[in-house]
């Protein structure tokens, strides 16, 4: 059997025992329990017994069903003490066969939820104890106001907490005191803490306990913790003699943020329904400020985060060129842009051999962001080098892959593209470790792709790379890119690909080259749309002068 209080939208409560296995709830007069409430569906829900529980079902029905606040969406056990919603109509559960009724003698469930709802309104001023009501109320809003104004300057969390049980215990007198947080990844910690001086025993919280307070939504009251069901294993407190107890949750429109526990030994202190009243209101201020506090600390991490971000693309920015070389019969262009702050693309444009030679590369680090630009700087350290040497192409990344590989996680990689132009003559050396094909546009229009010749850089052991040559002739344009260009997405999720990348930089081949790259960077923020860019964009370009051009 159990027993239902019913308080409907419309007329006196009422309560109904329910002897069947089975009970529908709705307004239709054909339902086992009907409820006069025009808002709620004809069959709304379903009370149905399994085994020794209780479980509610939303019937599908137009406004949902909610156990202490929560939306249902499937079957879920109810208990005494738990607040179904329907429409405007509530249906409290009082208890049932074969389980400790929670609203007893002894210990006392409410929805805190509910508490705050009565403790807003001001008591009739027709009542009899009219007079008695008012003054407990005025006194109640002056604690409050004062608890709102001690908690009110700029603090951090454990001060906040600290303070929030200095009040606690002003207002209260328990012999202990706790808060209990939410962690991130569930369950709840222990955040602050006291006893008087010469306090027996300690603060334990069964299972129980934090379930019904923290994850239901319910302020308790427990009058003899001996006999209470909610602190079986909780002998170590039982043993000094603590008796009574309140808990409230701490809520904020978001949920639990944790909750706040106070008890005693009875022949100190017991506890009253005035007492769970103000521990609920003072918990709901707390979580107010600990929401706040939460937040006001998120901003400055994220602000001493931005700050370190900017540092950090500081940082890379140097590691760039920090101005291109002016090579005789050539046009050099290069460029970057970061989708997070930093990038976790690199470019090199270096003169060696005495000025005869140019190596041009374009790199893309594996991942995103500040992990990604720490790479880059150990790639930048290794390649510099190696370009200075004199080595070739292939040669550069046989010294740098292994490295690479044993030194970085298995999910960590690079490609890259490099190219070193005899500039006399205008031959090219090129090798590919698994980037991007460049693109050789000639002076004719035809187009030539530099397809890899190996494996990005570090992904296996032992990976081994080939050159292979070309030439660039006057007027021909070699455009070295990262995929930030050709896997930007539409706002149809379609890519904007090699092929328009070519069309784009051909149509302007004869302008300058910041012109090109001006160009292309507009082509594709069109074609993105209002899609933010979701990878870093490089952008190195050469081109031999025609004769006679200066």
């Amino acid at each position: 059997m159990i027993t239902l209080r019913v308080t409907p939208a419309e007329g006196p409560p009422f309560e109904r025992e329910v002897g069947s296995e089975e009970l529908v709830i709705g307004r239709s007069s054909k339902c086992d329990l009907s409820i006069p409430d025009r808002f709620l569906s004809r069959r709304h829900a379903r009370l149905h017994r399994e085994a020794e529980s209780w479980l509610i079902e939303d019937l599908g029905s137009r406004n949902g069903t909610f156990v202490n606040g929560r939306r249902v969406d499937r079957p879920q056990a109810i208990r005494p003490g738990d607040v179904l919603t329907m429409s405007s109509s509530r249906v409290e559960v009082v208890g049932h066969d074969g389980v400790e009724d929670s609203v007893s003698t002894e210990a006392k469930l409410r929805l805190a939820s509910d508490v705050l709802q009565k403790l807003a309104t001001p008591p009739p001023v027709e009542e009899r104890t009219a007079g008695a009501a008012l003054r407990r109320y005025a006194d109640r809003l002056a604690i409050i106001n004062e608890v709102h104004h001690a908690l009110a300057g700029p603090i951090t969390l454990d001060e906040l907490l600290d303070l929030i049980l200095d009040r606690v215990f002003q207002h209260l007198r328990p012999e202990h005191g706790a808060i209990f947080l939410k962690k991130e990844r569930g369950g709840y910690e222990r955040a602050a803490g006291r006893s008087v001086p010469n306090a027996a025993g300690e603060l334990v919280c069964s299972e129980r306990l934090v379930q019904e307070v923290a994850e239901r939504g319910m302020a308790a009251l427990v009058l003899d913790a001996q006999t209470d069901l909610r602190f079986a294993g909780a002998a170590s407190m039982l043993n000094a003699g603590v008796r009574s107890l309140i808990a409230a949750p701490l809520l904020d429109p978001k949920g639990a943020l944790g909750f706040m526990v106070l008890c005693s030994n009875a022949a100190m202190r017991e506890f009253s329904d005035d007492d769970l009243e103000l521990l609920v209101t003072l918990a709901s201020v707390a979580a107010m400020r600990i929401r706040n506090v939460a937040l006001a600390e998120g901003a400055a991490e994220r602000q001493r985060l931005e700050w370190e971000l900017k540092q950090a693309r500081r940082i890379q920015v140097g590691l760039f060129p920090h101005q291109l070389p002016e090579l005789a019969g050539y046009e050099v262009y290069a460029g970057n842009i970061p989708s997070r702050g930093v990038s976790g693309d690199y470019y090199e444009v270096i003169e060696r051999a005495g000025g005869a030679e140019c190596v041009v590369m374009v790199a893309d680090v594996s991942g995103k962001g500040l992990s990604a630009s720490l790479l880059t700087g150990y790639l930048e350290a290794m390649a510099s080098v190696a370009i200075e040497s004199g080595l070739a192409p292939h040669q550069v990344f046989n010294q740098i892959s292994g490295p690479l590989y044993r030194r970085t996680p298995p999910d960590r990689f690079a490609t890259v593209v490099m190219a070193a132009i005899e500039l006399g003559t205008g031959q090219l050396q090129w090798a590919n470790a698994g980037h991007d094909p460049a693109l050789l546009i000639r002076s004719t229009g035809v187009r030539e792709w530099l397809e890899p010749t190996g494996l990005p850089l570090g992904l296996i052991e032992g990976a081994e790379y080939r050159t292979l040559e070309t030439a660039l002739g006057p007027g021909d344009l070699l455009v070295l890119y990262t995929d930030g260009f050709t896997e930007a997405l539409s706002a149809q999720s379609e890519e904007f690909g090699s092929d328009r990348l070519a069309e784009s930089c051909a149509g302007l081949q004869g302008e300058a080259l910041e012109v090109i790259a001006r160009g292309l960077e507009r082509e594709v923020d069109a074609f993105c749309g209002a899609s933010p860019a979701t990878d870093d964009r490089t952008l190195v370009m050469v081109r031999r002068k025609v004769v006679g051009e200066s």
